[in-house]
């Protein structure tokens, strides 16, 4: 399960409602081979799959595909508005190391069983 922030619940209410996404829409997040450090997170919005872990905050959801649960599991999604850009940001307790940008991360060999 993953924690969503205020902020983070907030602009993802603005963004649905930007897009014209209602009742059963939220973010879909995911995790891929690529970026700077290996895993890369795919964020898209979307409703829920079969399989996904759900996460709420003041009405907002997040889905995490079962592929990405364990890795994502106790992380925080955050928004950011900073020098170095904005966006959902990751702070992701599993992560070994992860890259600059925040986008990408190689994880604890404990989450992968190594």
């Amino acid at each position: 399960m993953m924690t969503i922030t205020e902020k983070a619940a907030a602009e993802l209410r603005s963004l649905l409602a930007e897009k014209g996404l209602g009742e059963g829409s939220g973010l879909r997040i995911g995790i891929s081979k690529g970026g700077c450090a290996g895993l890369q997170y795919d964020m898209n919005l979307g409703s829920m799959a079969a399989g996904d872990e759900t996460s709420e905050r003041d009405g907002m959801r997040i889905f995490v595909e079962a592929e990405a649960a364990r890795m994502l599991a106790g992380a925080t999604l955050d928004y950011v508005d900073d020098l170095a850009g904005s966006g959902f940001r990751i702070v992701n307790p599993n992560a070994a190391r992860s890259c600059g940008c925040g986008t990408s991360f190689e994880p604890d060999a404990a989450v992968l069983g190594t």
